[in-house]
């Protein structure tokens, strides 16, 4: 039998949950009716129009995004902008909107778990932990499956990661040898302090020219900087197949779509070696 919104919000919520999000966070779900039926559901990075046009294709009933769309504050939500159209279009098809943000970065396995399982990052623990359960936290720490130079690891992330324009970049010795790696899905750059402690590289998204700077000068591990939508995207099949599976053991099928839209916002990239 079909699920409804409330169960499906309540099995990602075990998976994910809520009080594991950071205090200035907006997860939840933004619109649709609890008992509404779900047949279909889109995964998704970010809650912006192109996706929500392929939910409309898909005829989906729902969407979830890793991103929240009214993550500030907002005084109206009139169809004049982004945010409101986006809104407007999904309560007047019927689509309800969900996001789980930093309670599944924070959730394990999360959004950092996916990064290190597809880059072959294994045995892994936070990169920072929770102070109340050390089992959850920001970002993961591990092992390499093989060693590897920066040079070779950093081709690695190009061919696993989805492709963008920015693509990938890195800072440090080429030949230097890679056995532990730390990732944090997202924007990572406030924990550079965290993985030069304990690790060979350290692969993120969002990096600052001046943070960067201090850190390599400081004598901190390598840097792989990657697209903020690619650092997240590999977390979401994993979640969708995550709640397939959750419903199909409460009873209820749900037909699980991942959206392969790049909406990093970058679209171009010129630019040659120094």
């Amino acid at each position: 039998m079909p699920a409804t919104v409330g169960q499906v919000v309540r099995l990602l919520e075990h998976r994910y949950p809520v009080g594991l999000a950071a205090d200035w966070d907006a997860v939840g779900l933004t619109c649709g009716d609890p008992s509404a039926t779900v047949s279909r559901v889109l995964f998704a990075v970010d809650p912006v129009r192109d996706v929500v046009d392929e939910a409309l294709v898909l005829q989906a009933d729902m969407v979830v995004t890793h991103h929240p769309l009214l993550l500030r504050g907002v005084h109206s939500v009139a169809p004049v902008d982004h945010r409101g159209s986006v809104l407007h279009t999904l309560i007047t098809h019927g689509i309800a909107l969900y996001s789980a943000h930093t309670n599944a970065d924070h959730a394990r396995p999360g959004v950092s778990d996916a990064l290190a399982d597809v880059l072959g990052v294994t045995d892994t623990v936070p990169l920072v932990p929770e102070a109340h359960d050390a089992t959850v936290g920001t970002g993961r720490v591990g092992r390499l499956d093989e060693v590897l130079t920066l040079e070779a690891f950093t081709a690695r992330v190009g061919e696993r990661l989805p492709a963008t324009a920015q693509g990938v970049r890195a800072a440090g010795d080429p030949q230097r040898l890679i056995e532990t790696v730390a990732v944090c899905g997202g924007s990572g750059d406030a924990f550079l302090s965290d993985a030069a402690r304990i690790a060979d590289v350290y692969i993120t998204a969002d990096l600052r020219h001046h943070r960067a700077q201090d850190h390599l000068v400081d004598g901190g591990c390598a840097l792989v900087d990657v697209a903020h939508w690619a650092s997240e995207w590999p977390w979401l099949p994993v979640a969708a197949e995550a709640l397939r599976a959750d419903c199909a053991a409460a009873g209820s099928t749900v037909d699980v779509h991942v959206s392969t839209i790049v909406t990093d916002p970058w679209t171009l990239h010129r630019g040659s070696q120094p």
